[in-house]
């Protein structure tokens, strides 16, 4: 399951990677390198999916209603759609990169 990405109010945050330099890049200055920021962006979509999982369940057993089920489900939707969208557009500017000549 992909990991919960926020939509919203709430700020995109890193995935951590390892480097080879003891310095890493940061995000807006914040401090966070951008593998942290990734790492916690993915975690916050398989929230989302996990949370509108959950409301499924309530719905069935008639805990929820209906409204806010199909807004949980229809915001962890988008946020899914969101990440795919990143990690293509990751995936095409790196593709880019490696057809530049040098």
């Amino acid at each position: 399951m992909i990991q919960n990405l926020s939509i919203g109010a709430q700020a995109i945050k890193p995935l951590a990677m390892k480097t080879s330099t003891a310095e890493t890049a940061t995000v807006d200055g914040s401090g966070q390198s951008f593998g942290a920021y990734l790492q916690d962006a993915l975690n916050q979509v398989a929230n989302q999916e996990q949370q509108a999982k959950d409301m499924s369940n309530k719905f069935v057993l008639g805990e929820v209603n209906l409204e806010d089920t199909m807004i949980s489900s229809q915001q962890a939707l988008l946020s899914l759609q969101l990440t795919t969208q990143v990690r293509n557009k990751v995936i095409e500017a790196y593709q880019e990169i490696m057809r530049t000549q040098i």
